[in-house]
């Protein structure tokens, strides 16, 4: 079984959290909620308190298949220990995936360099070293990344299919009756 770690930090978009986990459950993924915020309960954007199932020093040293990096706030990319885990991921080749202004925590890390990758529209700048992108998201080798809150189901599809094969991604899509635009 596939596993992913999805973080949350004070002020994370809802939509992108929550949607990218239910799909990737959906899918067979086992997934790890992790809090940045040295507390188990996170407050979204949107002020909902989100219970995480573990915070970041107790997950640091497992082997997840993939990082995903919701957004809702640049304060993502000044987590320290989560900038050494994105370079070691980087560094391995696995899958680090980030949507809305996470990208941003990826541009600090400096895993972007020559890499194609989008985020939240004006907040490019943080993108250092990337080839901004043109499509609503982006994969490009072990990276990633997505504009935001609407393309979610989209970005959580794509890691799916990374992940567990297109037939599993496809089968989850119809379930969730997701237009067929991403079946094209």
């Amino acid at each position: 079984m596939k596993t992913a770690a999805v973080f949350f930090i004070t002020g994370f978009e809802e939509t992108e959290a929550l949607t990218t986990v239910d799909i990737l459950r959906r899918g067979g993924v086992v997934v790890t909620t992790v809090s940045l915020t040295g507390s188990s309960e996170v407050l979204s954007k949107n002020k909902i308190p989100v219970r995480t199932d573990a915070l970041f020093d107790a997950v640091k040293h497992e082997n997840f298949d993939v990082l995903v990096l919701p957004g809702g706030t640049l304060e993502i990319k000044n987590h320290e220990g989560l900038q050494e885990l994105i370079k070691k991921y980087h560094a391995e080749n696995k899958l680090i995936a980030a949507i809305c202004a996470a990208p941003a925590a990826l541009g600090k890390a400096g895993v972007l360099a020559g890499k194609t990758a989008v985020c939240y529209p004006g907040l490019e700048s943080n993108l250092t070293g990337a080839r901004i992108g043109k499509n609503i998201l982006e994969t490009d080798g072990n990276i990633t990344t997505a504009k935001g809150p609407a393309v979610t189901p989209f970005f959580a599809l794509k890691l799916l299919e990374i992940l567990e094969g297109k037939a599993m991604a496809d089968e989850v899509a119809e379930g969730f009756l997701i237009p067929l635009v991403y079946n094209k």
